[in-house]
C-alpha cells in the first residue's frame, strides 16, 4: 500500500509500505476515504517530538471502510466509521473512568519506559505519533490496522453525512470541545483562546455553544482571524495589538474568566523569552515555545480558569508558576479523551448545531501529501485544513 512516512526533519514522503495486517482477535483493518494533516503533525515535521523514527507511517486523523476484522471486533466489513486518534482497552482503570486518553493497555509495555522516564507514567497508545505513544502506524495511508475496534471507532450509518461533516471526530473537534468543557464555561463568561487554528476556532465555537457571552481569539494570521470572527468570536491580532491591554479592555479591566491555550509548543512571537526559546529549540535544548501559555496565565482573572488543549512534549523556562498560584487559577489539560464525546458530537454534527467543513481549504491525493506537510507549515494562513484523499487524481 502507499503511505506517508517520516523520514527526518521537514521531510516526508509517500512510499510504498507493507499491507496491515489483523494482529489481535480486536483488530479491525479499514480502508481510508479521508485523512487530515493535523497542526500537531507539523511538531512531528518540525522534529521537536522525540522517538520519531525512519520509515513511521505519519496521520491520527482519519475515516474509511471496514475491510478485514478480527474475531473479537464489533466492527462489520463494509461499515463507514471514524476512528479517534486515541487507542483505549476500554476496560482498564482509566477508560473506565472514561479518561481514554489515559488508558494503561493501549501502549505497548515494551514502549512504555519512555514516556513514564519523561512523564512520571506511560501515554496511552495514539495513531502515528511516535515510539512514545506506541510506536502504532498512522492513517495517512490507503489502509490502517485499528486496534481495540470494538471500543473507539464510531460508526457513520447516516449516508446524508459526507466525510468532510464527521472526519474530524477523530481528534480535532472534540479537543475543541473538551477544551471549553476543561474551560468550566459559565453563562456570561468572557473566554479568550489563544490560537486561531483549527483546534482554536473549534473551542471557540465549543464556547459559543456552551453559553459563553464573549469568546475573543487571539492570532496573527487575517483569513484564520475572519474565520473566528465568522463564527461569532471577537478578534485580537498580537501582531498589531498589546493583547493584555486588549483583554483587560474588554473584559471591564478584570481579564477573561478563562483562557485557552490552543496554540502549544511552537508559539509564534517577538518576546525576548519566545526568540530564546526558539533558539533553544532549533539547536535541541529546549522542547518547548511556550509564549501563548504565559500570557493567557498573565492575562486570566484572579480565579479564573486555564484550559490548554494546545500540545507539549518537554519542558520549557521563565515559567510564570508564581502568578499561576498567587492569582488561584485552576488549570486542566490533557490528550483529548476522544471516546467519551464523540456520540455527543455526532448527533450534534446531524442535527446542524454543529458546521465542520468551514475549515477545510483543501483537499488533495495522498500522493500529495508531502507538498500538503510544506505548505501547511509555510502557508498557514491560506492552509487552514488539508484533507488527503487516497486514490484521489492529481
Amino acid at each position: 500500500m502507499r503511505a506517508l512516512c517520516y523520514h527526518g526533519k521537514q521531510d516526508v514522503r509517500v512510499d510504498t509500505v507493507p499491507d496491515p495486517e489483523i494482529v489481535n482477535p480486536r483488530d479491525a483493518i479499514i480502508q481510508i476515504t479521508s485523512t487530515a494533516i493535523c497542526g500537531s503533525d507539523l511538531h512531528l515535521y518540525d522534529g521537536v517530538i522525540p522517538a520519531v523514527a525512519p520509515g513511521d507511517v505519519l496521520g491520527h486523523e482519519f475515516m474509511g471502510r471496514v475491510v478485514e476484522t478480527g474475531p473479537h471486533s464489533t466492527l462489520r466489513k463494509g461499515q463507514r466509521v471514524v476512528v479517534p486518534f486515541v487507542i483505549a482497552c476500554g476496560a482498564c482503570y482509566f477508560c473506565g473512568k472514561q479518561q481514554f486518553s489515559a488508558c494503561d493497555n493501549s501502549n505497548p509495555v515494551d514502549k512504555q519506559e519512555m514516556s513514564e522516564t519523561l512523564y512520571g507514567s506511560p501515554m496511552a497508545g495514539l495513531f502515528g505519533y511516535s515510539h512514545l505513544t506506541g510506536g502504532y502506524a498512522g492513517g495517512q495511508a490507503e489502509y490502517v490496522r485499528v486496534p481495540f475496534s470494538d471500543v473507539g471507532p464510531v460508526v457513520i450509518e447516516d449516508d446524508g453525512l459526507d466525510d468532510d461533516k464527521v472526519l474530524f471526530l477523530s481528534d480535532i473537534l472534540p479537543t475543541g470541545w473538551m477544551a471549553a468543557e476543561n474551560a468550566e464555561i459559565e453563562s456570561g463568561d468572557v473566554v479568550a483562546v489563544w490560537g486561531a487554528g483549527p483546534v482554536g476556532l473549534f473551542a471557540a465555537q465549543s464556547a459559543l455553544i456552551m453559553g459563553a457571552a464573549r469568546v475573543i481569539v487571539i492570532d496573527h494570521y487575517p483569513h484564520r482571524l475572519a474565520l473566528a470572527k465568522g463564527l461569532g468570536a471577537e478578534i485580537v491580532n498580537f501582531r498589531e495589538t498589546d493583547v493584555r491591554e486588549a483583554l483587560l479592555e474588554m473584559s471591564g479591566g478584570r481579564g477573561p474568566d478563562a483562557v485557552i491555550d490552543a496554540v502549544g509548543m511552537e508559539a509564534h512571537g517577538f518576546s525576548v523569552d519566545n526568540m530564546l526559546d526558539i533558539a533553544k529549540q532549533k539547536v535541541g535544548i529546549g522542547a518547548d515555545r511556550a509564549s501563548a501559555l504565559k500570557q493567557a496565565i498573565l492575562a486570566v482573572r484572579k480565579g479564573g480558569r486555564l484550559s490548554i488543549p494546545g500540545v507539549y512534549g518537554g519542558m520549557t523556562d521563565k515559567f510564570p508558576l508564581g502568578a499561576l498560584m498567587e492569582k488561584g487559577i485552576t488549570l486542566r489539560t490533557g490528550q483529548t479523551h476522544v471516546q467519551k464525546y464523540t456520540n455527543k458530537l455526532l448527533a450534534m454534527i446531524a442535527e446542524g448545531k454543529i458546521d465542520t467543513t468551514f475549515l477545510i481549504s483543501h483537499r488533495l491525493p495522498l500522493e500529495a501529501a508531502a507538498e500538503g506537510y510544506a505548505n501547511f507549515k509555510n502557508h498557514q494562513d491560506d492552509y487552514t485544513k488539508i484533507v488527503l484523499k487516497p486514490g484521489m487524481e492529481s
